[in-house]
């Protein structure tokens, strides 16, 4: 049996990992899916002051007050920053940090230094409309057009997905990433959907900035081929590749 913690990425709350947990805890599993102060059932929280430390510190603090040890800790998309934070801070109980369709920011680079100017300029004009403190989800057609892959997703997934979204506390894309270097040697694993692992690879030998990171011997990879939600496009698929990883 191994200990999961399951974050999600922007707008979403635990429930998005809903069609996984139920695969992993019938595995044998002991399963922790987190919803983030500010969003889902705890979007009462939200507020200015929710930024990327209050991120980091609700997972370290699923973790130790529950008194967990060898976590396999999972970060969905923008969950990556707070993830490699709480990884950072609590390394002796982590025994692997996993990205899905993610990866680590580098020490002192926010959410929004990883987007393109365009992009930034599009999240910064809607954060603007509803007074500064938080981000709304986007469109599909949105979404498609930052890049993120929709496959996999029909009308029910997007409605469902959508009719739960809460919007993104505006701090956590602001605010830097401060790192001491304590989860450096823990092995990693990059889930990758909607990039095949072949570009993966090619990417990370040319020395892609956003890639560059993974060429430590720490890294492994897993293809689950579908689009940027594989907790909803491919729920199982998605349950076995965390479930390979157990030690």
């Amino acid at each position: 049996m191994s200990t999961y913690v399951l974050v999600p990425g922007f707008w979403l709350g635990a429930w998005a990992w809903e069609k996984v947990t139920g695969p992993l805890r019938e595995a044998g599993h002991d399963v922790h899916p987190v919803t983030l102060t500010g969003l889902g059932d705890r979007v009462h929280l939200a507020g200015p002051e929710v930024d990327l430390e209050t991120h980091i510190q609700d997972i370290v603090n699923t973790v130790v007050f529950a008194d967990l040890t060898e976590v396999i800790l999972v970060a969905h998309s923008g969950a990556g920053a707070p993830v490699t934070g709480a990884a950072d801070r609590i390394p002796e109980r982590v025994a692997r940090v996993v990205y899905v369709e993610s990866g680590p920011p580098a020490d002192g680079m926010t959410q929004l230094d990883l987007t393109e100017p365009e992009w930034r300029a599009f999240v910064e004009r809607r954060v603007a409309e509803r007074g500064g403190a938080s981000y709304p989800l986007p469109s599909w057609e949105e979404h498609e057009r930052a890049g993120a892959s929709l496959e996999g997703l029909g009308e029910a997934e997007r409605e469902w997905l959508a009719s739960r979204a809460t919007p993104q506390p505006y701090g956590t894309l602001t605010q830097p990433l401060v790192l001491k270097g304590g989860a450096d040697a823990l092995p990693k694993t990059l889930v990758t959907c909607s990039f095949p692992l072949e570009r993966v690879h090619a990417m990370i030998a040319s020395g892609h900035p956003y890639f560059a990171e993974l060429a430590g011997p720490e890294w492994s990879f897993v293809a689950v081929p579908t689009g940027h939600w594989p907790m909803v496009s491919k729920p199982e698929e998605t349950a076995a590749a965390l479930a390979a990883l157990a030690g």
